[in-house]
């Protein structure tokens, strides 16, 4: 399986890495600083670059059975297993979707409610709230993110045991999907003091990193889908 680095450190730009597998359902590498699709985030895209300087171009990152697949454009050669490669990813777009994952977490710290869905964007992101008695007003809630973003909180993964995570069900927010379990362990995100749940996606280190948002829209989805849609200023 591919270690993944981008768990290690979501800073990581670059890393050298070997072709495990190779065809057209993608690229296998021994280490990847990609992100694969999942938890609403993006898979992440870039290039993987040859000894001779050769870019062959990464559309999108997915998770695969053999390891996490590198998807390459249409007109890329795909290389042979044993290549010695560099992946690197498009950090600009990487580094947007972390300071939107982020702010998604400080959403769910400014309201109270379960969360029924989600998605991430490099511009603008959304959660889908069961609002329940939860009054949603757009002006507070701009105006308590951009207060938690500017108090410059500490963020970073912890792990704890999966029967940590049973004895404190309320660490859950989604509703409809649970953390994936079998390896023992629950990787969780920390923003400190403010909010605490599973998380497995790249974020900034410090919320004074993500940078001022608006409140877009507030949308009625049905009766109990409430959307916010927040974007980088």
């Amino acid at each position: 399986m591919t270690r993944e680095l981008f768990r290690e450190d979501s800073y990581l730009k670059t890393c050298a890495a070997s072709v495990v597998a190779s065809g057209p359902e993608g690229v296998v590498l021994d280490a990847t600083v990609f992100y694969p699709m999942g938890g609403g985030q993006p898979g992440d895209t870039g290039a993987l670059v040859l000894a001779d300087g050769v870019r062959l171009p990464v559309v999108d990152t997915r998770k695969g059975e053999a390891g996490i697949l590198h998807i390459l454009a249409p007109d890329a050669p795909a290389p042979a297993v044993g290549t010695a490669v560099t992946a690197e990813i498009d950090w600009d777009r990487r580094h947007k979707h972390m300071r939107m994952h982020t702010c998604l977490h400080l959403l769910c710290a400014a309201i109270p409610a379960g969360v029924t869905g989600g998605q991430i964007g490099a511009e603008r992101s959304r959660l889908d709230f069961d609002p329940g008695d939860v009054v949603f007003h757009k002006a507070k809630i701009e105006a308590d993110l951009n207060r938690l973003i500017g108090e410059n909180h500490k963020v970073a993964p912890r792990w704890i045991e999966e029967a940590e995570l049973d004895a404190k069900p309320e660490l859950v927010r989604t509703m409809s999907v649970k953390p994936p379990r079998g390896s023992g362990k629950i990787r969780l995100l920390d923003v400190a003091g403010v909010d605490l749940q599973p998380c497995g996606g790249t974020h900034v280190a410090h919320t004074g990193e993500i940078g001022r948002v608006v409140v877009e829209k507030i949308e009625s989805k049905g009766k109990r889908n409430r959307r916010v849609v927040v974007a980088l200023a």
